[in-house]
């Protein structure tokens, strides 16, 4: 069990929010496990597990990291941005050639037989299906992609969001970027150190220092694909709009992640998205009148189910 600091709980909308000591060891961030210190109801204290959990904000609370992977996430220090994007341009192509009902084999069909990427060789296919399927998975019997596939085909403004945040999900080294690039001010140049910084923190050793600036091209082509960055030789932030769909994915990755009641509208996924926790209530609340989710908020009372969005998998949360 992690011996290090506990923290208290802080207040957001008069309600309790936990938040992680900005001290914490990055290896001691991909699972937080929420246990009680003490019998207090003033001050709730929550201790670390000794297992590795999401970073800066993204995953907070765990179920354990078979639950969380079965959801769709992956973790580790290994991941697709050694060598590509985050292939929004070749996801778009696949999702267009794929019905929205598609099995896993229709997407491995469009990419391999059909050649929806337009490659040259059967094995260039192959290894993008497989860079592909790292990011997004591909299958509808992960929970992730069924959620990213029902939502990408309602709207297209939607889709750069919805793309940035299932990769983040599935790929460590994006992931280890979003504490440099996310909480990043408008109009600020792109901070290669910071990135740097978190990317060696996060492989250690591991990559050369040449992989490591492949690394930080790639994932600063996958911020700009998404909209937080632009320019070429200088990359510069840019606030992106958040739409109520990508709201709405954030909020499952958030239940996914461990994150319970009004903490979800402070957590990373929701940051990712530009969004403040009122302007992320406020979409919440679209997108039940879209009909994604359900959602009632009332005196001390959070409470939303994310049935409509996906009957199969996360539930409800208070």
């Amino acid at each position: 069990m992690y011996s290090g600091p506990v923290w208290p709980a802080v207040h957001f909308l008069k309600r309790n929010i936990h938040v992680p000591p900005a001290n914490l060891p990055a290896n001691n961030i991909l699972s937080l496990t929420a246990e009680k210190v003490g019998g207090t109801n003033r001050h709730k204290l929550f201790i670390l597990s000794s297992r590795q959990v999401c970073r800066r904000g993204f995953m907070v609370l765990s179920f354990g990291g078979q639950n969380n992977t079965a959801v769709g996430f992956r973790f580790g220090s290994k991941g697709t941005h050694s060598s590509r994007t985050m292939m929004l341009a070749e996801l778009a192509s696949v999702m267009y050639a794929v019905p929205p009902n598609g099995s896993r084999k229709e997407y491995v069909s469009a990419v391999i037989d059909a050649n929806c990427l337009r490659k040259p060789t059967i094995s260039t296919r192959r290894l993008s299906l497989q860079r592909l399927s790292e990011l997004y998975a591909l299958d509808p019997e992960i929970p992730i992609f069924r959620i990213l596939r029902l939502l990408w085909d309602a709207d297209r403004v939607s889709r750069p969001q919805l793309a940035i945040l299932a990769a983040l999900a599935r790929d460590p080294l994006l992931m280890a970027t979003a504490q440099a690039i996310v909480p990043l001010a408008e109009g600020l140049e792109m901070p290669r150190k910071s990135m740097t910084e978190g990317l060696r923190e996060k492989v250690g050793d591991r990559l050369s220092d040449a992989t490591l600036d492949k690394v930080i091209r790639n994932t600063a082509s996958s911020w700009s694909q998404s909209g937080h960055l632009s320019g070429r030789t200088f990359k510069i932030r840019r606030k992106i709009q958040p739409t109520p769909r990508a709201v709405a994915f954030a909020l499952y990755l958030g239940v996914g992640s461990g994150f319970h009641g009004e903490e979800l509208l402070a957590s990373g996924w929701i940051k990712t998205l530009d969004c403040s926790p009122s302007q992320a209530l406020n979409l919440a609340v679209e997108a039940k009148r879209l009909g994604l989710l359900d959602l009632r908020v009332a005196g001390d009372v959070f409470d939303l189910s994310l049935n409509r969005l996906d009957p199969r998998s996360v539930g409800s949360t208070r």
